[in-house]
């Protein structure tokens, strides 16, 4: 594994880094990937091969035959061990990192590459708790690197369409959310982990359930009451077995959802509103269609969306922001967001009560459908000692 970093004093970036610039003719963007696991094989590596304006400069892991494998799969110039990665932030070789590793490890590499005043495009949850994500968020603005959290679906068309629906009012009134996501976890999986390094199902499916809710309501939750069981199952000796939580939003409106390792493939949200509602089933998926069931009036339309590279979309758009100096939505922000009621939730778990979660001050972009970014579908390679997060039925 990765060692544990110290948190050095930021380095100022040059002022120009925030001026916007043309995207005509500039270079593309060098990224390096930290951490090769399942999702960095699958998703990220044939996702920033395809997405414009980027390119695959170096490659971190602690696995040498991987390093090996993929180096050559995607004639990547670096590859390196962890014990190197300092030499390569302050190289000049790459731009921007994307950090593709255990919950707990987020903040830590977040923090070495915004302090030598490289971008961060970080796999959410951003961190295992909102102080972190406060001083993730305080780096980069003092060192001008731009942080973004990978919310794909920020980007997505089936679930941009459900939030144009939700700010037409097309459905009416919006009055209460729902959710369900879940999947057997495969035994040792590093999501079974206990809760306080960032395991368990809340910190891995539940943050898609509360993003979603969120970005519809396009407001925050005031209050959050939850529960967490977990059975005899050797897997779930140290974490969560599942998660049902129900957030209460201004305007008297309800979100809740239930997240499990223990339990079939599931990954659906409904939204409902006084004139009708939508349905997204499968909702927060990559390698599926999309699945939109829109009820307005009692009249029921379904719309599918194909399978595209929605890690490309996210990459072309953070590469885009790099490159001319805009504030990404997702933001730090936006990961501190959810984050916060992540802890709230588990604070409720632990106490058995209602957690009110404070108003949060901080400006705050939402999703919009302008945002929309489509690549079609690659071939998912073969994984490279890399075993998936699931077992099989």
């Amino acid at each position: 594994m990765p060692r544990a970093a110290r948190s050095p004093s930021p380095t100022r970036k040059r002022s120009s880094a925030k001026r916007p610039a043309s995207r005509t003719n500039l270079p593309p963007v060098r990224y390096a990937v930290i951490g090769l696991g399942h999702i960095a094989q699958t998703a990220v590596l044939p996702g920033m091969a395809q997405a414009k304006g980027s390119q695959i400069a170096a490659l971190v892991s602690d696995d040498p035959v991987k390093l090996k494998v993929l180096g050559r799969r995607y004639q990547v110039p670096i590859t390196i061990g962890y014990e190197d990665l300092e030499g390569l932030l302050a190289s000049g070789e790459i731009d921007a990192v994307y950090i593709a590793l255990p919950n707990e490890l987020h903040y830590q590499f977040t923090m070495r590459a915004l302090c030598l005043g490289i971008h961060v495009l970080v796999e959410k949850p951003m961190a295992v708790t909102a102080q972190q994500c406060l001083v993730m968020i305080e780096t980069a603005t003092i060192s001008q690197a731009r942080l973004m959290v990978a919310y794909r679906l920020h980007f997505e068309r089936a679930n941009l369409h459900a939030v144009a629906l939700a700010q037409e009012r097309k459905i009416g009134e919006l009055r209460f959310f729902n959710s369900i996501f879940s999947m057997q976890v495969a035994k040792g999986d590093i999501r079974t982990h206990p809760v306080a390094s960032g395991g368990g199902p809340l910190y891995d499916l539940g943050v898609y359930c509360i993003n979603a809710a969120r970005g519809l309501f396009q407001s925050e939750p005031s209050e959050v009451s939850a529960f967490a069981v977990r059975s005899d199952d050797e897997r779930f000796a140290k974490t969560d077995e599942m998660v049902t939580a129900i957030m209460r939003f201004p305007g008297e409106r309800l979100a809740s959802f239930t997240a499990s390792f223990g339990a079939a493939n599931t990954a659906a949200y409904d939204l409902v509103g006084t004139l009708g509602s939508v349905r997204l089933d499968p909702a927060y998926e990559y390698a599926e269609e999309l699945c939109q069931r829109i009820t307005i009036k009692g009249r029921t339309t379904t719309r599918t969306q194909p399978v595209g590279d929605q890690f490309a979309a996210e990459i072309d758009y953070f590469s885009r922001c790099i490159r001319t100096g805009e504030e990404p939505e997702p933001s730090g922000v936006e990961g501190f967001a959810d984050v916060r009621v992540v802890e709230a939730i588990i604070e409720s778990v632990c106490s058995g009560r209602p957690v009110a979660i404070p108003h949060l001050k901080m400006p705050l972009q939402r999703p919009e459908p302008r945002l929309a970014i489509r690549y079609p579908a690659g071939t998912q390679p073969e994984p490279v000692h890399a075993p998936q997060p699931h077992q099989d039925p």
